[in-house]
């Protein structure tokens, strides 16, 4: 959501300016009131996409639906047993701050980036158990099959 403030905040800043610089001009308000009306079109447009975006994990998949634009939709769906390693990214002090990282799954196929995601350590945690209880289920099968 840091790129939706960004986005709130510069067409505001940018229309209130002539307000603040010609101060005896009252109809200067309503450049503001535009460039913040601006603003909070392009912050919904942002948050549409990341409110929108969800990720769903289960004992056996795992699934990433992405909003992309107003009535673009994608869908990802992977197996918790075709991962084969997960690493995460906490970008520089904003990310920190915030608690927001980037989660990569690395599979046979290639990388799935969970992006933005809130507290990446705890979801981090959360699907390496998931991948060591499929992988112990796994291993508990096969030690059956060799008896």
């Amino acid at each position: 959501m840091r790129k939706g403030f960004y986005l709130l905040f510069i067409p505001f800043v940018i229309s209130s300016l002539p307000f603040f610089i010609w101060q005896d001009n009252l109809d200067l308000v309503y450049v503001a009131f535009a460039g913040l009306a601006l603003g909070m079109v392009l912050f919904a447009y942002q948050w549409i996409g990341w409110y929108f975006t969800v990720f769903i994990l289960t004992n056996q998949r795992l699934r990433q639906t992405t909003q992309t634009g107003l009535f673009g939709k994608s869908i990802i769906d992977l197996g918790v047993s075709k991962i084969q390693n997960i690493s995460y990214n906490v970008p520089g002090l904003s990310g920190e701050l915030l608690g927001f990282g980037t989660i990569v799954i690395q599979t046979y196929v290639g990388d799935l980036l969970l992006d933005k995601i809130h507290h990446p350590n705890k979801i981090y945690n959360i699907l390496q158990d998931a991948v060591a209880s499929t992988s112990s289920y796994k291993r508990d099968d096969y030690e059956t099959v060799e008896e």
